[in-house]
This record gives structure tokens, sequence and C-alpha cells, in this order.
């Protein structure tokens, strides 16, 4: 035991505290340390947090440029339309719905995918790379992709490959299909599968290849199938990059407009929550209306983003773990 330890550790004495002007000038040092990341610091303050802060502030007005003379405090009044105003309404449930069915489609999708890249096979990185490229394409360009080269009804891939592989067996009378018409959520939601699809995959191929390797080898000399391996090693092992994924699709779906947009300008009930605000911004000039659905969809967002966070650090002591 060093003489230190021992003074600390001897009944009735206790380890010298510093003076008040050495905790000053460390507390100098440190700031002098911090110094060169106040820029950033202030950048990145004023860059996100004063439009919230100003949002939340107008949340709370009864602004509409169109009668500038009745502008004034609404109170939480704006926030009561969002939540009871049927339009609004509507817009969160097909936020929900969108949102769900695209982190779930997009999983499943991934994992299949994943699981595939997770074997060796010839021309493997090039596939890779090939899955990778829809998440790579501009949120815009995907849906004008969708919706001109593919889902058109009239020169539309879908309805071109139908009308060729009829025409094989003779027929001149096709299905035709026009998903922008008759399901329009469908549409989207497809849209928004295939370039959400290679981001799943890529957190569950990570997941697979971190996996002990010496516990599936000692699965499969007793005996057990594939499909016992999937159901009780793989999944398991999955579990916190599946919630990972989920979390993180979430978080930026719910923001989706660009596919909105392009694909069906919110018609035929696609409007989801930011389409909706965009609608309520630049048409009806309700800016209070619109900051309050605004915080709202973040408000939505944090809380999701606080679970996507704590899987992270999970994650991250499971690895620091081993």
């Amino acid at each position: 035991m060093t003489n230190a330890t021992a003074r600390i550790s001897r009944p009735g004495h206790s380890a010298p505290q510093p003076s008040s002007n050495a905790r000053s000038r460390g507390r100098a040092l440190a700031w002098v340390r911090r110094a060169p990341l106040l820029p950033a610091l202030i950048f990145l303050i004023i860059v996100t947090q004063l439009p919230f802060v100003v949002t939340l502030i107008i949340s709370f007005l009864n602004w509409n440029s169109l009668s500038p003379d009745k502008t004034g405090f609404a109170g939480f009044e704006n926030y009561i339309q969002v939540l009871t105003d049927p339009d609004m309404q509507q817009a969160i449930v097909t936020t929900i719905i969108q949102t769900v069915a695209v982190v779930l489609a997009s999983l499943v999708l991934g994992l299949g995918l994943a699981l595939l890249l997770d074997k060796k096979f010839i021309g493997r990185g090039l596939a890779r790379t090939l899955l990778i490229a829809p998440f790579l394409v501009v949120p815009v360009a995907a849906a004008l992709i969708w919706k001109h080269a593919i889902l058109n009804p009239v020169y539309g891939l879908i309805n071109g490959t139908l009308t060729w592989v009829w025409s094989l067996f003779g027929s001149d009378t096709p299905p035709q299909t026009d998903l922008l018409s008759q399901a329009p959520l469908m549409a989207i939601i497809i849209s928004l599968v295939w370039q959400w699809t290679p981001f799943m995959m890529l957190i569950l191929l990570a997941g697979l290849q971190s996996r002990p390797m010496d516990t599936v080898e000692a699965a499969q000399m007793d005996g057990a199938t594939p499909w016992d391996i999937f159901r009780h090693l793989t999944l398991p092992h999955l579990r916190q990059y599946l919630e990972l994924g989920g979390l993180l699709g979430a978080i930026y779906i719910v923001q989706n407009f660009d596919a909105v947009f392009t694909l069906t300008s919110g018609g035929l009930g696609t409007a989801n929550l930011p389409y909706a605000i965009y609608e309520t911004f630049y048409f009806a000039n309700e800016y209070g209306l619109a900051s309050a659905a605004g915080v709202v969809v973040v408000i939505g967002t944090i809380i999701v983003a606080t679970f996507a966070l704590r899987t992270v650090f999970s994650l991250f002591k499971k690895e620091a773990a081993r």
C-alpha cells in the first residue's frame, strides 16, 4: 500500500482538499480546453435550437397572414385543434399506418436479404452493392421513379411486364393495375419499403456477422437444424438490432414528405402529418396551427429517439462486455 493510500484509508484522517486557487485554476484550464469547441456549439444552437424555440413560440399564437390584425396569444388552442380536428386526426392515423407498415415490411425483407448476404457465394460484393443502391437514391428521385417508371398505368414497368407475359400466351387483354388511383397509400408504402429495406438489411447484416460462431458450430454438432439455430440462436441475438433498425427507421419515416408530395400530392387520404403541416402553412397560412402540429411531430420523434438511443447504448455495453 502506498503512503498516499495509507493516508486516505487511515481512520480520523481525510485527503487534503485542493485550495480555492487550485479549483479556480482547474476550472480555467477546463474552459481553455473547451474553447475551440465553442464556435461549433454556438453554430449548432443557432441552426437547430433557435428555429425550434421560435416554432414553439409561434405555436402559441393565433397567426394567419391573411388576417394580420387578428394575431394574438392563443394559449393551447392550436394544440387542441391539432388533436381534435378531423383532418389532422386522419393525418395522424395515416402517419401511424404508413410508419408501422413500412418499418415492419422493411425489417422482414431486410432480414431475409441479410441472411442471404451472410452466406458466401460468387458475386456477393456486387449483390450487396446493388441491394444498397435504393437507399442511396435521393428520396424525391426515388418517388419520381416509382410514379413515372414503375407505377404509371400507361407506360409503367408493372403494366408493361403484365402485357408482355400475357402476350407470350397469346392474350391481348392482360390485367392492368393503377395503384396510384386505386390504392395510393399502398403505392407510397411500397416505394418507401423499396427505399428503406437496404437500411434494415445493413443493420441486421452487422448483427449477423457479430454472432458467436462457436455457439452455432456447437449447435450444429449437436444435430440442430437450420431452423432451430435461427429460432433459438440467431433471432435472440438479433433482437436488439431489430429494435435499433425499427426505431431509427420510424424516426425518419414518420417525417416522410417527399413520397407523399410526389406520388399523390396528399390526395385520396394519403396526407400524413408532415404533408398536413405543409398544407396548413402554405395554403391555409395558419402559421400558429402549423407550428403546433410541427411541435407534436417533434415530441413524437423525441420519444422514439429516446428508445433508439437506449438500444444503441445497450448494444455498446454488450460489445464492450465481450
